[in-house]
């Protein structure tokens, strides 16, 4: 094919390059000059034309294009008509779209005015949405290249839309006296929706003890009446012999992976139990938003296999923190940083409550070595690496601040203080500095958590860029205080009565990270025997 400008005479049969107007008549691009046409042009004063001409072997683009889309082969993909040197490809069911990525990069490399593109490999798909495209970019090519293109064709399956099949999936929920009915409520919802979308359908679930015996159980059961069973612990995963991996083994079945390089979605485990496929959920599955649970969930859903080599090589692409389709990013906005190299982090130091299991005398005011306990924890507070430390007053508000007298502390009134835990957490957060990428909930009553402990979690949350749950822990057992992310200020807005940042942590699947700080994460004072046990003295 030449391409260039030629004189109008010569121009007959060739490729207009550019639209064109003759009078009244407009020639668009691409339009093939027939002799009417010259005349036409000529009639106008036009003396030469860019055109395209064809040699005997080239093949136009269209021609080229539907060639090559017809050569291949391929499952549940419609081939729509050639225009303007395109063919498209479209989905003819939802399901997950797999390509041969060797044939693909073997057809773009003969030569550049042969292309094809088409989605990522294992993207999901709808139902009518286009799957990959074959263009041809100048107006013609040689027959040959055409022709080395549907040899590479021939070989194999392209790619193809891997149709979600109508499976039945049983679900195991474990329990801890932590975790509320609520957040088990929310999961199945959450895990009917992520379904749906699939045509997947939740048959059966059962709530256990988190141990590994009655998990075993539970599996086995499931695994006999369902094509799949999804097990959500009600703790993380914190060794490849956990309670989940130890269960499914223990059912008689293996384990394939524990552990995926998908953030978030790390802490997925992947096994077979009686055919049938286990998945252990990571926490963050229990969250709408896209993780790693996804990816595997959706595979197998379409009859696709996932090996522990699969899941190893989803590394690359699997860091999903800043997708679009999170509607809150986990990386710090810029704005949010401090003027210091450190993400800023407030206390919200809760001390509103009522005292109730006392008996009538407010623990806060008890006195630890001659001073109130609500001093002495906003001392330590103060004494720690935290920007600016506010306290939470309600149940006999002067009381309380006359306590902290000559602190520098912010005070947050509670008017609702009756109504629960929320109320205080809700008045403590809105006072947070604008620029704080975190906000440290600290109980008043917990006369074990020093200056030292307060900034071993802060410097967690810091080494996570500011994105993390970080909770204080006692011999692995998660306890107080807790450091909650500015990504999950807005979810406080929504608690009610008692409930508390324990709650979020575990309904919005963000990464948590505990640090052991002793004894001090579990000792409270709620009641007398307690308070004094702990070294304190009431007042009335």
């Amino acid at each position: 094919m030449k391409f260039g400008p030629v004189p109008i005479d010569e121009a007959e049969g060739a490729v207009l390059a550019h639209a064109t107007t003759a009078g009244e008549r407009r020639f668009r691009k691409a339009h093939r000059l027939s002799g009417e046409d010259i005349a036409a042009l000529k009639a106008t004063g036009i003396g030469e034309v860019v055109v395209a001409v064809l040699a005997p072997e080239d093949l136009g683009e269209d021609a080229a294009a539907e060639q090559i889309a017809l050569s291949m082969t391929h499952r549940n993909v419609e081939t729509k008509p050639a225009a303007t040197g395109r063919v498209n490809l479209h989905a003819e069911t939802a399901g997950i779209f797999t390509v041969s990525v060797e044939m693909i990069d073997a057809i773009n490399a003969i030569d550049p005015s042969i292309t094809i593109a088409t989605l990522a490999q294992h993207a999901p798909v709808e139902q009518g949405q286009m799957v990959a495209t074959v263009k041809i970019i100048p107006f013609a090519v040689a027959a040959s290249l055409v022709d080395a293109v549907v040899n590479i064709c021939t070989r194999g399956e392209i790619f193809a839309v891997n149709a979600y099949r109508p499976v039945n999936i049983g679900v195991i929920q474990t329990v801890l006296p932590s975790i509320k009915p609520s957040v088990l409520d929310k999961t199945l919802r959450v895990t009917e929706a992520r379904l749906a979308r699939s045509g997947g359908r939740l048959t059966a679930e059962r709530r256990t003890p988190h141990e590994i015996a009655p998990v075993a159980e539970a599996a086995s059961a499931l695994a006999r009446d369902n094509d799949m069973v999804v097990i959500f612990g009600a703790s993380a995963l914190a060794d490849f012999a956990d309670v989940i991996p130890a269960a499914i083994e223990r059912a008689g079945g293996t384990v394939i992976r524990a552990g995926m390089p998908v953030d978030p979605g790390n802490l997925l485990v992947l096994g077979t139990l009686a055919g049938k496929r286990v998945i252990g959920a990571p926490g963050c599955a229990r969250s709408p938003k896209e993780n790693g649970f996804d990816w595997v969930l959706d595979r197998l859903i379409a009859g696709l296999d996932v090996t522990a080599r699969d899941i190893a090589g989803m590394g690359v692409g699997g860091l999903l923190m800043e997708i679009p389709t999170r509607p809150q990013p986990r990386e710090p906005l810029p704005a949010l940083r401090s003027a210091r190299s450190e993400p800023r982090v407030d206390i919200v130091l809760l001390a509103a409550g009522r005292s109730s299991r006392m008996g009538g005398p407010n623990k806060l005011l008890a006195l630890f070595d001659g001073k109130p306990l609500v001093r002495r924890t906003a001392e330590r507070a103060l004494g720690s690496k935290a920007a600016a430390t506010i306290v939470v007053t309600g149940h006999q508000r002067e009381r309380v601040r006359s306590a902290l007298s000559g602190l520098d502390v912010t005070l947050a009134d509670n008017p609702d203080f009756a109504d629960g835990l929320a109320s205080s957490l809700k008045a403590g957060i809105a006072r947070v500095a604008p620029d704080a990428a975190g906000a440290m909930i600290v109980l008043g009553d917990m006369p074990g958590v020093s200056s030292r402990d307060i900034d071993s979690l802060i410097d967690a949350f810091r080494r996570s860029g500011g994105r993390a749950v970080v909770r204080a822990a006692h011999l692995g057992k998660r306890g107080n205080p807790v450091l909650l992310p500015r990504s999950l200020f807005s979810a406080v807005a929504h608690l009610e009565r008692d409930t508390g940042a324990r709650h979020l942590v575990e309904a919005e699947g963000l990464d948590v990270i505990d640090v052991e700080i002793g004894q001090g994460a579990s000792i409270d004072v709620d009641t007398r025997e307690a308070l004094e046990g702990a070294g304190g003295v009431l007042q009335d």
